[in-house]
């Protein structure tokens, strides 16, 4: 659907898409960041997830870079470890280059300018880069697999589970690697061999918007 756009409820939809799949997957993504981290990334990120739905509830007036924004802010007050601070700056800069409160709804290029702010901010708190291990090694091939599909005429849904895709097989490419950021870095060479519980988490996160965009259409 070529047409659709970017609003309140689809913004809604996807953020509540993410905390059930966090909430489904957090046992798969306890026991990745077991192996190579703390043990906590999956129930760090329930956590946080779970703060946010009844964050968004009553959000007045709302407009979808209010609803990210609330996002983001909830899951750096809630959220311990890393992964907070990165989504949650992750969402406050996606959310903050969309309509705020009582704004409109933005098409799917625009969307993807946002997704882009968001890899930046990951990037900046961070200093991660591509090969690191971390979650940009996923976020980064779904924002290009987003923009192709886009530039390519795709419409939202379209260029959503194409972003999917992209961050699905990124997150797969972290298995090889020897992570260079975060707890892993210190164990060096014995890093190689598992795939980053960050990576895997931004999978379901895209994931999650190619499923909301797909049943809004």
């Amino acid at each position: 659907m070529p047409g659709m756009e970017f609003d309140t409820p689809l913004a809604e939809a996807w953020i509540r898409a993410i905390a059930a799949s966090v909430e489904e997957e957090q046992g798969r993504l306890t026991e990745l960041d077991s192996a190579i981290g703390d043990g906590d990334h999956g129930s760090n990120l329930q956590r946080g997830f779970a703060a946010v739905l009844p964050a968004l509830d009553g959000l007045e007036p709302a407009g979808p870079g209010a609803v990210l924004t609330r996002t983001g802010t909830t899951l750096i007050s809630k959220v311990g470890g890393a992964s907070g601070p990165l989504y949650g700056k992750a969402f406050r800069a996606v959310g903050a280059a969309l309509p705020g409160p009582g704004g409109g709804s933005v098409d799917a290029a625009a969307l993807g300018e946002a997704l882009a702010a968001g890899l930046r901010a990951v990037r900046d708190l961070g200093k991660a880069e591509p090969g690191d291990k971390t979650i940009v090694d996923a976020w980064t091939p779904a924002l290009a697999a987003y923009r192709d599909a886009v530039a390519g005429g795709a419409g939202l849904p379209e260029a959503a589970a194409a972003a999917a895709e992209g961050a699905e097989r990124g997150a797969l490419g972290t298995v090889p690697l020897q992570a260079r950021k975060g707890r892993a870095s210190y164990l060096g060479p014995r890093s190689v061999g598992h795939q980053d519980p960050g990576a895997t988490s931004t999978a379901l996160v895209f994931r999650a918007l190619a499923e909301a965009a797909s049943r809004a259409g």
